[in-house]
This record gives structure tokens, C-alpha cells and sequence, in this order.
């Protein structure tokens, strides 16, 4: 089998395995341990211009990856302990890039299980990484080794499933033996049954990794606020560019292409919805964006959703009217009424502050838009839109869940206003930091003064 242990690819027989005597490369020392070099990333990797220069001029500051993913890795590992877990499997993209920071191929493998990776509580971190693609980890040092995936989905193996889901699992159940020091219990977030059933049968003991990683990830380090900041002023950019464009005649899909372009210009990389829309479409609201024309007069709504540079999520929504006139009053009472439920309620986020408790606080949609109402009053975010997600009350039989929140979590302000079979609609979203001190709103860029007014 081919590896790649600290950088170096090596050639070892299967099945054997790293001595249980595990040198571990996150020691508390200096950013970048004994080498800095082994971690400095990859400049071909990073944002470069023009976000360098837009994010100098913004007065904001680089975050240290390095001191980024020793954090996530003792979230993390803080996790597992509490669980008395001996380590976790993932395979979610996302947790995979939270856990190692390597990525490859991100939205295709939300589909295709092809990679994977393994922490232990007390051990390494192995990446197991698509076909030929090994190098990509070289400069993380929080990886101590890289192996070949042995994927077992559908499209890449056929009916020789249950077969290579057992040879994957006498890898991961191996890794359990070494350094598990008599533990056989971990944590999985997203494998198909056949997985689960040869991990069973090897006498290794499931439990949800979904809540394993989302309770690390909920917590933010100042480095991640830091490059969270990037990501949201990336996104702004190219709203504002998206702004300009925004004249009578343009379809959506014109528009909706700029806030792409701009964020892939700078680094950034994916949205995850097409959530834009104009006129009678921002009522209801989630149409995806179409070849609609826009015209005069429109209100253009839509949220971002936007993965930036560092793959930090920025999720902002805003509506604009389009075109030089004036907008009529139900346009500006309905801008109004989500500016006032956006204002309210981010007041109420402090730490401490129960998930119930901001349901039952949270402001009250009058009947006429109660019907129409977003999904959530409030939702983490951070690699994208997390846990938590607080309710309105009128949804918290169904899906509400109790909870608490603490400093440095970051959440999103949702508000969507539009009548009950209403001509259009209005969508505003803020991206809001939890400090000692209240709540600090992240997202800066301006609302449309013309409804405003």
C-alpha cells in the first residue's frame, strides 16, 4: 500500500500498520511545530488578489491556519472524550475539512464517498483520500498520514458493495485496535448500512458523528471570526458587483452568475443554492433563480449562501428594488417589517440565552404573513449553515430542540415577509457574532435605501 506519512510517500505492506508509539504533530509548541515549512499552505491555494488588497484596505486580518486547525482538532477531540470514544470516521466534506483542513473536490464527493478520514482521541489523524491524490495533503501537518480510499459506493463498485465495504472496515476497525487502547467505540456522521454492518460485525460500537461534529464546530476561535470576516467581505464585493448589474432587463441568471464569478475570483469556493428571485417570484419565497427578465420597478430578493475563501460560509440576504423609480408602499411596508423583525431579534442573542426561550421571544409575524414565514427565526453558521436552528413557535412541536448559546457562536438572522397569496416579498438575512457583550452583526453591506426610506 502507498502512503504518505508527514509529507513523505512511503510503501508499506496492508494491513500493517503506524507503531502504536505514535509521534503526534500538534505538541502545543509554535505555529507550524519544529518546521514551519511543513505547514505553510500552499500559495497556489490561497486567495490572493484581489481579495489581498480589498481585505487590506477593510483594515481586517489574515487568520493563522495553523492555529485554525489545531483548534478544530481539540473541539474535536474534546468531543470524543466527553463520549468516551475512541475516535470518529468522517466522510461529510464539510466535517472532513473542519477535522483536516484538505480539500478536494468538495461538491462531487457530496455525492461520491470517496474520501474519508479518521481522528483518534489519542492517535493521528489519517486521511484517506481519492485515487492519486495524496499530494494535496503534503503541507498540512495536522495529518499524519495519508492513505488510498477504499470507496465502496454504488457507481464506483457495483455489486461488489458489501465486499469492499468489508475490506474498508478492517482498516478503520485496525486503526481502532492500535489506538484505541482497548476502546472500540467511535463515532460515524454519514456511511450506507453495508458500512455499518461490517463495522458491527468487527466489534466496533456506533454512535452519531453528526452530533460529534456539530457541537465542535458550533464554538468559533478568533482566528475563525477572523477568517469569517474574509469570507463576508468577498461576499459583499460581489454583491456589489451583482448591484451594479442590477438594471431593468437583466435576468436573474445574469445576475445570480456575477456573485459566482466574483466569489471565485477571490478565492472562494461554491454557493450552495440558487436563491434568487424578482417580482412575483419573491412571493412565496426559495424560487431558484430562472431566465425571468427583470423589470422596472421589481423587487430582486436573494441569499447568499456563499462557501468564501478559508471555506468559510457567508450567508447574507438582501432585497433591492430595481430600477430608478420609487417603491410603491406595500414594497416599503413589507421592507420595513423585515427590517424591524431582523433588529428585534438579533437583541435577543446573548450568551445564555435558551433556544426555546428565543422562540418564545423572538418577534411575532402578524397573521396576514404568518403562512409564508422562513423556516427558522435563527441558524448557525460557520462551513456552512449549522446547528444550531431555532424555530418559530408555531414550528417548535415539530422540530424544536432545546439549547443554549455561548460566546463566539456565530449565528444567521433569518427574516422573509410576504402576504399569504401576496404579489412579492422581502428577504433579509444577517450573519451575527455571540460576544460577552451582546451581539456584534458581521455582515455590513448596506440595505437598499430607497425602501428604507
Amino acid at each position: 500500500m502507498t502512503s504518505v506519512k508527514g509529507g513523505q510517500v512511503v510503501n508499506s505492506e496492508p494491513n500493517i500498520l503506524p507503531s502504536p508509539r505514535h509521534n503526534r504533530k500538534i505538541s502545543p509548541g509554535p505555529p507550524g511545530g519544529s518546521d514551519p515549512s511543513a505547514t505553510k499552505p500552499n500559495p497556489a491555494l490561497q486567495p490572493g488578489e484581489p481579495a489581498l488588497s480589498e481585505w487590506r484596505e477593510l483594515g481586517l486580518e489574515l487568520p493563522d491556519i495553523d492555529t485554525v486547525r489545531r483548534y478544530r482538532l481539540e473541539r474535536i477531540r474534546a468531543q470524543l472524550s466527553q463520549r468516551d470514544l475512541a475516535g470518529i470516521v468522517v466522510a461529510d466534506p464539510i466535517n472532513i475539512r473542519y477535522a483536516t483542513d484538505c480539500t478536494n473536490m468538495q461538491v462531487w464527493c457530496t455525492h461520491n464517498a470517496v474520501r474519508y478520514a479518521f481522528v483518534a482521541t489519542e492517535g493521528p489523524v489519517v486521511l484517506f483520500d481519492f485515487h492519486g491524490c495524496a499530494h494535496l495533503s503534503h503541507s498540512i501537518d495536522t495529518i499524519d498520514e495519508t492513505r488510498p480510499a477504499k470507496a465502496w459506493f454504488y457507481f464506483g463498485v457495483g455489486d461488489r458493495v458489501e465486499g469492499q465495504a468489508g475490506k474498508w472496515a478492517h482498516e478503520i476497525a485496525d486503526l481502532v485496535t492500535v489506538y484505541g487502547g482497548g476502546n472500540r467505540r467511535i463515532a460515524i456522521d454519514r456511511c450506507n448500512p453495508e458500512g455499518l454492518h461490517a463495522l458491527n460485525g468487527l466489534g466496533i460500537e456506533l454512535f452519531n458523528g453528526e452530533e460529534v461534529m456539530e457541537l465542535a464546530r458550533v464554538i468559533k476561535s478568533n482566528e475563525e471570526i477572523k477568517a469569517m470576516r474574509c469570507a463576508l467581505a468577498t461576499c459583499e464585493k460581489a454583491m456589489a458587483i451583482m448591484q451594479d448589474h442590477l438594471v431593468p432587463g437583466v435576468t436573474e441568471q445574469r445576475l445570480w452568475s456575477y456573485l459566482h464569478a466574483e466569489n471565485i475570483a477571490r478565492g472562494g469556493e461554491w454557493i450552495e443554492t440558487r436563491l434568487l428571485a424578482s417580482g412575483p417570484r419573491t412571493n412565496p419565497w426559495f424560487a431558484e433563480c430562472s431566465a425571468r427578465v427583470v423589470a422596472e420597478g421589481d423587487l430582486l430578493a436573494f441569499d447568499t449562501d456563499l462557501i468564501g475563501p478559508y471555506g468559510m460560509c457567508a450567508d447574507i440576504s438582501r432585497t433591492w428594488l430595481c430600477g430608478g423609480g420609487r417603491p410603491s408602499n406595500e414594497q416599503r411596508d413589507l421592507f420595513a417589517r423585515a427590517r424591524e423583525q431582523i433588529a428585534y431579534n438579533t437583541e435577543l442573542l446573548k450568551p445564555g440565552a435558551g433556544f426555546r426561550e428565543l422562540t418564545e421571544k423572538a418577534f411575532r409575524l402578524p397573521d396576514a404573513f404568518a403562512a409564508n414565514r422562513y423556516s427558522v427565526v435563527f441558524h448557525g453558521v460557520g462551513l456552512c449553515d449549522e446547528y444550531p436552528a431555532i424555530y418559530y413557535p408555531e414550528d417548535w412541536e415539530a422540530a424544536g430542540y432545546d439549547g443554549e448559546l455561548e460566546e463566539n457562536m456565530v449565528l444567521c438572522v433569518e427574516s422573509y415577509v410576504g402576504r399569504e397569496g401576496g404579489e412579492e416579498g422581502v428577504k433579509l438575512e444577517e450573519q451575527v457574532l455571540i460576544t460577552a457583550d451582546g451581539p456584534v452583526t458581521l455582515s455590513t453591506y448596506p440595505f437598499d435605501s430607497r425602501l428604507s426610506g
